[in-house]
């Protein structure tokens, strides 16, 4: 139809705009490198994505929870490495290349789909559950294959040798899962580590090519990984009330009521500590910066996951005259590496070199503080002291920010803006 066919006829032309706008609702090409949104928002498909992720992380911390060891810490740095890579790949994804259309739509959904099927066997993943993990990871990691090609499909010269060596690692790495599936489970353990590595190398290599990721980093970018965030500081609060409902079949007494109130204090002071230091704030967009900040907060969600997965043991054990041991190490080691990470996050952020007057003694401060988690997991106080020990660490870090932070504005060292 020629432009005056459709000014002769103006229901024609409405016709023609209403099938070109249900086109475009329903399909549309990714966008692609470097097709930026700068000012989107997180939508609530994100949102309703991330919640899948809590199912299958409480199914992880399960897991070591009732498996306190220095092998199930392993088994569970290993699974919970590959849910959050899967994370990191739809996220990603949905950030940088998804539209508003019924074609991201779906995308989601069948991840989400996997992953809830995934879920059935992450409590066993390490162990009779296993088999059927790498298998469904493996097409999880297929799909988002395919995605990613997808997207190379329609970048330019460029940016396509990137996404070619990509689409290339996650394709092996899809091989090697499946190829998992019939090992042995300490065999099988070990490649899912290789796996990990590989994909971070990849990762990491994409991130070094300014032109791909620099110009692509966002708020709502940054939101999804506080985000996430969130989701593991949950495991903290579902630890306290799992040990709470083991003591006494379900009727604690006071003692161990009040022990496990206050042993959500440690993640109180996990949320204070990521969020006033790193939440919401930009990353630098210069290399290595801007990976070593997505790669650092492996660690940091890692970590606070295990500790909630703790929390269940010592909150049980509160009439104890000693933490034991195993339980020690966890939650004081993972409060270590929350705090050391932390740490490697805020000296990538984008305002490091402008806050440096309070940033680089908190910094010296927080290690100190994680020296001081692995001293306390080392003495195995009773569990109440033990709490209050690690809660006064965590309250002493910030404490020191603000006195810092208020002396740097008094004498006019930096400036503040929100």
């Amino acid at each position: 139809m020629t432009t005056q066919d459709a000014t002769d006829n103006p229901a024609s032309a409405a016709d023609g705009a209403g099938s070109e706008w249900l086109r475009r609702f329903l399909w549309q090409r990714p966008r692609a490198h470097g097709e930026v949104w700068a000012d989107r928002e997180v939508s609530f498909l994100e949102l309703f994505y991330d919640l899948v992720y809590v199912v299958v992380i409480a199914r992880a911390a399960h897991h070591l929870a009732t498996h306190v060891s220095w092998q199930g810490v392993f088994d569970f740095t290993v699974v919970f490495g590959l849910i959050w890579l899967a994370w990191l790949n739809g996220t990603l994804h949905h950030e940088l290349h998804a539209r508003e259309d019924v074609r991201s739509r779906l995308s989601i959904f069948a991840q989400m789909l996997l992953l809830a099927w995934l879920g059935v066997y992450t409590g066993e993943a390490t162990g009779g559950g296993g088999r059927m993990f790498a298998v469904v990871y493996a097409i999880l990691l297929g799909l988002f294959t395919l995605l990613w090609f997808t997207v190379r499909r329609h970048d330019d010269d460029r940016y396509r040798p990137t996404a070619t060596r990509y689409v290339i690692m996650s394709t092996l790495a899809t091989v090697a899962m499946f190829g998992s599936a019939f090992l042995e489970p300490e065999p099988r353990t070990w490649v899912w580590l290789a796996i990990i590595v590989s994909i971070l190398a990849a990762s990491a290599m994409i991130t070094t090519q300014s032109e791909t990721m620099s110009s692509s980093v966002t708020h709502s970018l940054v939101e999804r990984f506080g985000l996430f965030s969130i989701i593991v500081l949950g495991e903290v609060i579902v630890g306290v009330v799992e040990g709470l409902s083991e003591v006494d079949e379900g009727d604690p007494g006071g003692r161990t009521v009040a022990i496990g109130l206050l042993a959500l204090t440690i993640g109180f002071g996990f949320w204070w500590t990521y969020f006033d230091f790193t939440g919401r704030r930009m990353p630098r967009r210069s290399q290595p910066g801007l990976g070593l900040w997505m790669l650092a907060h492996l660690p940091a969600t890692t970590a606070i996951a295990a500790a909630g997965a703790g929390m269940v043991d010592l909150v049980a054990r509160g009439a104890d005259s000693e933490t034991p041991t195993a339980t020690a190490w966890l939650i004081g080691g993972a409060t270590a590496v929350m705090f050391v990470s932390v740490v490697a996050i805020m000296m990538r952020l984008e305002d490091y070199e402008r806050l440096r007057p309070v940033y680089a003694p908190v910094a010296v401060a927080m290690l100190g503080a994680a020296v001081g988690a692995l001293m306390v997991a080392a003495w195995r106080p009773g569990p109440l002291v033990f709490i209050l020990t690690l809660t006064a660490l965590l309250t002493v870090t910030w404490i020191a920010a603000i006195a810092l932070l208020t002396r740097g504005l008094n004498r006019g060292d930096i400036s503040f803006r929100a």
